[in-house]
């Protein structure tokens, strides 16, 4: 595993940046950023739990040898003695309204029978290397938002605003946190229909921050974040075809650059519309290409509103629907997943509320975020149309991947409320080999010229 280099993105010109001095959010005070050594995580979060206990105090993360952990990186359950404390379901959710998101709501309601939220012991296991803590508290007092919230400058490595102070400096928080500088994967995507069919696409991934390139220089660009390619390896009918990804920091100033190889075609285009509400690739019109990772790509289109703080019921500790024993048909169920090997737990979350910009457009008109505290990934989304009605509901299974101290999901998914359709993106169980973060990433491999060759069957 490699740990991103140091460096800082200076987006604006001299000349600019003095006439936006003005305009640009401040980093908190030096006072304020020694409570990450004091009251707060490193990362920002509280330290101390709840009052009635359901939060504990945050010691540390997950130990590194918390499990065991095979030669093709799948992980044996920390949990697996453990039994739920409660399931909420449509019965009882009342009991447990203040706990749940509007969509979990929706969802118990939609389908009474099988959608439920087993609840669990809650366990703080979120932490990063010490590396990525150092640049969290240099970020804190350096980082700062450009361009009404579209940039950042002087940022360092991930999570750029560890006391925010609006909610777009947590969907920040989000969208640049560290997830191991460069990796590959195998993944499965499931989208079924709603009577439960479904043909599974299996995709290959290689994923790398422009800091973690073993050919990081003066000649990358220091407004790019990271390169993204995604090659899909069947089923048959799709097989070759491959999205190549630039992803720019401050998308206002300079969009994201993407491209797609269309192995019937033999030919590699411009792909503008892999942004925003753009169709999202290889999903079957199951979402967007701003639902990946729950949520990616510019926030220029909306105005952030951060709510504040609140604890919610969401998935954490996920080994257990991670495990190679389970074979995909396990997991993938009719109008939802299997959520017998889903675990909940109670942490507390940022609550932003996302709403799109007068002359505007895309395809939500509303979204609100829930963000873990302690690892600032969002952990649920609730996705609202242009009548304002409930649409989609977004959900990360999320897990630590306590031997490299990353944290991550083992699978994404969005509910479509209105057809009964989903998607559930990540797992690998039936695959070879889980993430690989040995992968050493050079900017040749992310090229629109490398594309060809990566897509020939």
């Amino acid at each position: 595993m490699k740990i991103m280099k140091k460096r800082s993105l200076h987006l604006l010109g001299g000349a600019l940046l003095s006439t936006l001095a003005l305009s640009v959010s401040a980093a908190v005070s030096p006072e304020e950023a020694a409570k990450l050594q004091t009251t707060l995580t490193p990362m920002g979060a509280e330290r101390a739990g709840n009052a009635s206990g359901t939060i504990p105090e945050w010691t540390g993360g997950m130990a590194t040898d918390a499990a065991a952990v095979d030669g093709d990186g799948f992980f044996a359950d920390p949990f697996a003695g453990e039994q739920p404390l409660y399931t909420v379901t449509a019965a009882n959710m009342d009991q447990y309204a203040e706990l749940l998101t509007a969509g979990q709501k929706a969802m118990m309601q939609r389908y009474p029978d099988t959608y439920k939220l087993r609840v669990f012991q809650s366990n703080r296991s979120a932490t990063v290397p010490q590396e990525v803590f150092d640049a969290v508290a240099r970020n804190a007092v350096n980082t700062r938002l450009a361009e009404g919230g579209n940039g950042l400058e002087n940022f360092d490595t991930a999570y750029p605003f560890p006391i925010p102070q609006s909610g777009v400096e947590v969907i920040w928080n989000h969208i640049t946190r560290y997830r191991g500088g460069s990796f590959e994967r195998v993944i499965a995507q499931a989208t079924p229909q709603a009577n439960g069919s479904n043909t599974m696409v299996i995709l290959q991934d290689a994923f790398s921050f422009a800091t973690a390139l073993t050919d990081y220089g003066p000649k990358i660009s220091d407004n790019l974040m990271f390169y993204f390619t995604q090659r899909i390896l069947s089923p048959s009918r799709l097989a070759g075809d491959v999205l190549l990804v630039h992803e720019n920091i401050n998308q206002f100033k300079e969009p994201r650059a993407a491209w797609m190889y269309n192995a019937g075609q033999r030919r590699v285009r411009r792909a503008p519309q892999v942004a925003y509400d753009g169709p999202a690739f290889s999903a079957d019109g199951t979402r967007v290409s701003d639902n990946y990772d729950l949520y990616n790509g510019s926030p220029d289109r909306y105005d952030w509103k951060l709510v504040g703080k609140r604890e919610l019921l969401i998935p954490y500790n996920n080994f257990a629907i991670a495990s190679r024993e389970l074979k995909y048909d396990d997991i993938i169920q009719q109008g939802h997943i299997n959520q017998d090997l889903v675990r909940y737990e109670v942490h507390r979350v940022w609550e932003v509320e996302a709403t799109l910009k007068e002359g505007q457009r895309h395809v939500y008109a509303k979204r609100h975020f829930f963000i873990d505290e302690d690892n600032w990934q969002a952990g649920e989304i609730d996705h609202y149309d242009g009548r304002g009605g409930l649409w989609r509901v977004a959900e990360a299974i999320a897990l630590q991947r306590f031997d490299l101290k990353i944290p991550g999901y083992a699978l994404e998914t969005l509910y479509d409320l209105q057809n009964g359709r989903y998607m559930a993106l990540g797992m690998t169980n039936e695959e070879r080999k889980n993430y690989d973060f040995s992968f050493e990433a050079s900017s040749a491999d992310f090229t629109p010229n490398a594309l060809r060759a990566a897509g020939i069957r």
